[in-house]
């Protein structure tokens, strides 16, 4: 490994150029042909399958699963895209450790449950592979959507709208379609640019234009939207940043963690994106571990993941924290920031430690610190919305909202998992909501 990683200060290169293609390798090599056949081998085909009532897409998990077996994987990808038309992204990203995979008889059974997730991929990768797409557009009904936010919920509703013979129009702020599958997400989750080839794949079902840099309230409005279509989904997801609200914030070296992790998915360079020596993170989500597992995969010496609460209480699964430990993530727990410190740019952070209700210890913590990324929650944002439920548009069960003709799902929205798999089934449930009434 090179000197350069004992330099302080935020720097780039802090690795041999040639080490990042292993550091960021893909996370879970994919199965190959013989031995999907065996993971599959290992499914119980379970009538009232518990799998099934866990995936929030509804997924007939031990259909695709025979499916695999008997040697059609195409057909076994139509059964989960049917259901999940982003299933390769979420056979990459999907906590299955707490949902399918959990429920899993093979789990309770044995304590290691069928691979759903891998065999998933490899049932949607063969497919897609080939440039496949399995559905065909419906004759047009002459009916026009709006879907603001290119995410997985507005990407969800987008492709099911438009096999259903509406048209579309996808307005988003980033130049790149995907949201958080394109922005968010740890990049050896999602390698050799797997996100942008998905979206290219679903947008095979035609009727869809995509209109990048437009933003909800800059360039268009929701009235203005309700004028141009027939119905509006909202899915832009969560654009606002909770702050720290700590002395010392606004010093050079604090940053929110997914700033860093966009930065570092569209980089094409890996050696050129600077990284701190002493790396905090302040969170204790998915966000937060793939901010400091990726900190620590580009030479920082030492990463500090601190969360306010238990291991517990962490949003992200207990993968994702074993994930973080097994490369050299310190974890850090019951403790808040009270104070960056430095002249100028961040030298250190102070914690002070609390018990289980969130009363202070007493007890303080120091940790030298010459980059900090913030990951503790993001906020909408946005004027003219439809009526919130807390900080998230308010829906019923269908994703309708308090305005007529408008839809949202998605992060949002209020009620929901913040996960991609969510994400997706709110897009595709509210879609059908949407083409039942404008059907009418």
């Amino acid at each position: 490994m090179s000197d350069k990683i004992f330099e302080a200060g935020i720097v780039p290169g802090r690795l041999p150029t040639e080490a990042y293609g292993t550091q960021f390798a893909d996370l879970h090599a994919p199965l190959d042909a013989h031995e999907a056949l065996v993971a599959a081998d290992r499914c119980y085909f379970c009538y009232d399958a518990p799998c099934i009532t866990a995936c929030p897409t509804d997924i007939d998990i031990p259909l695709f699963i025979r499916q695999i077996a008997t040697g059609t994987p195409d057909a076994a990808a139509k059964t989960i895209l049917t259901q999940n038309i982003l299933g390769g992204m979420c056979a990459r990203v999907c906590p299955t450790e707490t949902l399918c995979e959990e429920a899993c008889v093979r789990e309770a059974a044995e304590g290691k449950p069928v691979l759903i997730g891998q065999l998933q991929r490899y049932a949607t990768d063969h497919l897609q592979a080939q440039g496949k797409h399995p559905f065909t557009r419906a004759a047009s009904t002459g009916k026009s959507v709006g879907v603001v936010g290119a995410g997985p919920a507005g990407l969800s509703a987008a492709h099911r709208l438009a096999m259903l013979g509406h048209d579309v129009v996808i307005y988003d702020a980033r130049a790149k379609p995907g949201g958080l599958n394109e922005y968010g997400i740890a990049a050896y989750k999602t390698v050799d640019g797997f996100a942008q080839a998905e979206v290219d794949w679903l947008m095979q079902i035609g009727g869809i234009e995509f209109r990048h840099n437009t933003a909800l309230g800059r360039e268009i409005t929701l009235d203005g939207l309700k004028e141009q279509h027939d119905a509006v989904f909202l899915g832009m997801g969560l654009g606002g940043v909770n702050a720290l609200g700590a002395p010392g914030d606004d010093k050079q070296g604090v940053a929110h963690a997914v700033d860093f992790i966009a930065e570092l998915r569209q980089s094409s360079d890996l050696s050129s994106l600077p990284i701190g020596r002493d790396v905090v993170v302040i969170g204790g989500g998915m966000t937060a571990v793939d901010a400091a597992v990726q900190a620590k995969l580009l030479g920082a010496l030492n990463v500090t993941l601190v969360y306010r609460r238990g291991r517990d209480r962490m949003n992200a699964s207990v993968f994702e924290q074993d994930l973080a430990a097994s490369k050299g993530v310190r974890i850090v727990t019951h403790a808040v920031p009270r104070e960056v410190h430095g002249n100028g740019s961040v030298r250190e952070i102070e914690f002070e430690y609390v018990d289980d209700q969130m009363q202070p210890t007493g007890e303080t913590l120091r940790l030298p610190a010459d980059q900090v990324f913030r990951a503790i929650g993001q906020t909408l944002t946005g004027d003219g919305l439809p009526d919130l439920d807390g900080r998230k548009i308010k829906v019923d069960a269908m994703g309708r909202t308090s305005v007529e003709r408008v839809w949202a799902g998605g992060d949002c929205a209020a009620g929901g998992e913040d996960l991609t798999v969510t994400a997706v089934a709110e897009g595709r449930d509210a879609a059908m909501d949407m083409h039942k009434v404008l059907s009418t």
